[in-house]
């Protein structure tokens, strides 16, 4: 049991060791990312969906 809390704790001071090494991003460059990532993904979703009608429709022509 005792081996298990040595582990743990070691796990814990290294992982606080690597979070001293992460370069952190700017709150400006944070903000420059998230609305990126909005903006591709608004448009990807505007994509599929028009992708999906499309296909659809091609599809209901077929069928009928």
């Amino acid at each position: 049991m005792t081996q298990v809390i040595a582990r743990i704790r070691e796990f814990i001071r290294e992982v606080f060791l690597e979070f001293k090494r992460v370069t952190w991003p700017s709150r400006q460059e944070l903000m420059n990312s998230t609305t990126v990532v909005i903006v591709v993904t608004v448009v990807l979703a505007f994509f599929l969906g028009a992708v999906d009608i499309g296909l659809t429709k091609v599809v209901e022509r077929i069928l009928r």
